[in-house]
């Protein structure tokens, strides 16, 4: 049997979306920028989807800038932040998605911005106390805080943050890749300069996402030696993976409440079995409901010599998860998040996620499988 519960690196693509690409690969292969008819044509899918997903997030589609993913949309949020809006400072956390942390120290490097790190406490979240006293330094200012952590689920009060944030005049980036096509956005009501999307996060395509940039900033282009995205970002679009994201999104919206239930529940179930079988486990970041990314689950099992066995075993018995984030998996260092909120770092980690097309059935064969592994001494 094979379980694929690493659904927050990447998710696997729904039927539906493959049957939307598929005759734009075959008929649609006109240049978006070309003026006749096949072209025309190209454009029109464009636009339409850019409509779309701007009515999902109830905002203007020209605030919607396409991408090649998540990692693309923080790096230009984050330059955009500094070179066009004057921004001295970037508040961030030491346990975001690297995109953002790496992205930050490198704007630090090249253009002598300031880094100040607000606190967290162990289960991840934000000291809105400290970063109310952080934006008390009248420096011009952009707040890059992620809405669900990756690695350990927790989420921020992103209403609340916007709050504080405008209260003293700093702008707003949020890196929403965990949580857009999980989460309702309403960008009329959610005060933000900036959001990021990756579809392949929501049974999208891989390759492509989107920036969100509120109407009141500015942008400055990362690729050169072209128009397209309104000046934004050079090159050819990448059609048919625009619509595939925006009928990812159809997807994701049109039964949002069933999926966020059905998934809920089969996290639920799996710290409820998890618990009855080791008395010596606990689990990463928050896990209620209401203060935790319903996809993920970030357990920490009992102590063992071969702790660094047990993703390798659990992938021989079929079962696919991760010790963190898979975007730095090549790394040989353990996870940043981890180490951020001084997790024990002997003991072995691992994150669960979970998507619409996993089962209990799923669930169930893996914590099978983790008990025979950790009773027979296999780790």
């Amino acid at each position: 049997m094979k379980v694929y519960l690493d659904n927050a690196a990447t998710t696997p693509l729904a039927q539906e979306v493959y049957e939307a690409m598929a005759p734009v690969i075959q008929s649609n292969f006109g240049n978006p920028s070309s003026s006749h008819y096949f072209g025309r044509n190209a454009k029109a899918l464009i636009e339409k989807s850019r409509r779309n997903i701007a009515n999902y997030l109830n905002c203007s589609s020209s605030e919607i800038i396409f991408t090649s993913g998540g990692t693309e949309a923080d790096n230009m949020a984050l330059l955009s932040a500094v070179t066009e809006l004057g921004v001295k400072r970037i508040i961030t956390t030491k346990i975001e998605h690297h995109a953002v942390g790496h992205t930050a120290s490198h704007l630090c490097e090249e253009y002598n911005v300031k880094v100040d790190y607000v606190n967290i406490c162990k289960k991840g979240n934000v000291d809105l106390k400290h970063l109310e006293s952080l934006l008390k330094d009248p420096l011009p200012t952009l707040v890059s805080l992620m809405h669900a952590n990756n690695e350990i689920g927790t989420l921020l009060p992103l209403a609340e943050v916007s709050r504080i944030c405008r209260d003293y005049d700093a702008y707003l980036h949020s890196d929403t890749v965990q949580t857009m096509g999980h989460y309702t956005f309403d960008l009329k009501e959610l005060d933000i300069d900036f959001l990021t999307c990756a579809a392949h996060k929501f049974h999208g395509p891989k390759g492509i996402g989107f920036l969100y940039s509120n109407a009141k900033t500015k942008l400055v282009p990362m690729i050169h030696g072209g128009s397209q995205e309104r000046g934004y970002r050079g090159g050819t679009e990448n059609i048919y993976g625009i619509v595939g994201l925006s009928k990812a999104m159809d997807l994701a919206y049109s039964d949002l409440k069933a999926h966020q239930d059905h998934v809920w529940n089969l996290k639920s179930h799996m710290i409820s079995q998890l618990k009855s079988h080791f008395d010596d486990i606990y689990f990463h970041g928050e896990i209620e409901r209401e203060n935790s990314l319903y996809t993920v689950l970030n357990v920490c099992f009992p102590k063992t010599e071969k702790a660094s066995m047990l993703l390798f075993t659990l992938d021989l018995k079929g079962i696919a998860a991760s010790g963190g984030s898979a975007c730095s998996s090549g790394s040989n260092k353990g996870s940043h998040v981890l180490e951020g909120i001084d997790a024990d770092m002997n003991r072995p980690n691992v994150r669960f996620s979970f998507s619409r097309y996993t089962t209990m059935q799923d669930i169930d064969y893996a914590i099978t499988e983790i008990v025979n592994i950790f009773n027979n001494n296999i780790v």
